[in-house]
Order: C-alpha cells, then structure tokens, then sequence
C-alpha cells in the first residue's frame, strides 16, 4: 500500500489527512518511537440511539460559547469500538520500534475496552495514568464529579534501554487544567499536558499520532525537540492542525534567526 501525499509537511512534521487505518498500514515497519494518541472514545451517552447523537452534543456543555466542528468516527458499539480499535493497535505495535510505548486517552467507560484491545493489539499493557483536569469541569449533583481521563501505557515487548539509561522517574498522575483559549477540537488536551507525557522519550524521537485532531500531540512533539506523524480523517481538524503547524514553524524559524543575530 502506497502512502497519499501528506497534507501538511516541514523537516519535522509530516501530517495525513484520511482513515487512519489506511494511512497506517502504509507507513513503515518499526519506523516510530512511540503511539501517542487520543482516538474517539465512542463513550457519548449511555444508550446506543445517544452515541449516534453529533459529538457537539455529547462532549460540549451547554452554553459553551465557541463551537467546533463535529468530527468522525465516534459512534461505535462495544463490540466495534474494541475490534476497530484493536486493528488499529495491532498497526501501531507493526509501526513501533521494539521497546517503544503506547500512550493513548480514553474515559471511565470504555476503559475496560481499551485495555483489551491493547492486550489484543499485541501490546503489553503497563498500566494507566489519570489525568486530573481539576474541580471545573462536569459536576454531577450528588454524586461524584466527572472530572478524570485515562493515559493507558503500553510497550512493544520489553521497554528499551533508554527507559534504564534515562534515569527519569515519570509521575503516576497528571493534573492539568483546560483552557479555552487553546481548546481548538471538541475534546482537546492542553499542549502543556501533552509536553509532560512526552517527557517520558528522549529529544529526537519520532512520535506517531493517528488520530491527531487540532494537531495538540505534534505541536508538542515540535516544542520537545522531536519528529512527529499525524493522521486526522476530518478534513476540517486537518486544516486547524495545519494553520497550528504552519504558525509554530514560522514562531520557532522567528525564534532561533533572533537568537543567532
């Protein structure tokens, strides 16, 4: 299978725009240092006939000012959710470097499902990490508060040197607001959250994100010093994470001609 033309791409930053099934099972064998991911969660309400509801009216609270665009791929059953999302692993762990790592999102819900389609994918599960998006977000009225995702790590195989060589001890759970200002997708993660799960590679790496959205994880990426390779099916989110990239390149080209003048 032969890769498309990318949509956006710099010396660092290479980004797809389609099926990110497709456009992984293109790429390289063993050509990426980690999976670093926050695929749809499918998770938007409790009835099936809830899930086929537009993800602005899942994922959005009322009276949100800023409007997003909707984005695909989110109304999946159970059962689809896990097998979709294990063909998809099982191409990350191809792609993967023996010893790299898997960091993926997913909510309280579809965790158990996520955790064996990481098994089934071939990865070894390593455990998961909270992220603690602190007391603002979705109050449930006497009950608790709503307010943590979920990193799950993974290895393909046994973790490599770097993780002894390193000597960096990573925190067990993150706690990191989400500002509006920054918020350019539905369910978008803070590029500061981003940076400190990207702390756990070396400078240099290559990242792989297939389910890139506003491009968050390779803005990141650029910010650490490392390559990066997105994927986003929804053209709309592609064009974001584009005008992100664009705009991050032309900030650090700024940057780095200042400091050498």
């Amino acid at each position: 299978m032969t890769l498309p033309s990318p949509f956006w791409s710099d010396a660092t930053t290479t980004l797809y725009q389609g099926d990110s099934l497709r456009i992984l099972q293109a790429l390289p064998t063993a050509s990426v240092d980690a999976v670093v991911t926050d695929p749809p969660y499918s998770s938007g309400g409790m009835t099936m006939s809830a899930r086929q509801a537009p993800t602005s009216s899942k994922y959005v609270l009322t009276g949100t000012k800023v409007q997003r665009p909707e984005f695909c791929g989110d109304n999946r059953d159970q059962r689809s959710f896990t097998l979709w999302a294990s063909l998809w692993l099982a191409e990350c762990l191809r792609v993967t470097r023996p010893g790299g790592v898997l960091l993926s999102f997913i909510d309280w819900r579809q965790l158990p499902s996520m955790t064996d389609a990481v098994q089934v994918g071939g990865w070894i599960w390593r455990g998961i990490v909270p992220w603690d998006k602190t007391e603002g977000v979705r109050p449930q009225m006497g009950f608790f508060r709503a307010q943590c995702e979920y990193v799950i790590t993974a290895s393909n195989g046994p973790m490599g040197d770097q993780a002894r060589t390193r000597r960096i001890c990573m925190p067990g759970c993150f706690r990191e607001s989400v500002h509006s200002r920054e918020k350019l997708h539905i369910t978008g993660k803070p590029v500061e959250l981003m940076k400190r799960l990207l702390d756990i590679l070396p400078a240099g790496s290559t990242v792989l994100d297939p389910f890139a959205g506003s491009g968050t994880t390779l803005v990141a990426a650029r910010a650490m010093g490392m390559h990066s390779i997105g994927v986003e099916m929804t053209e709309e989110y592609a064009a974001i994470a584009r005008d992100r990239l664009a705009g991050t390149a032309t900030a650090v080209a700024s940057a780095t001609a200042t400091a050498q003048a």
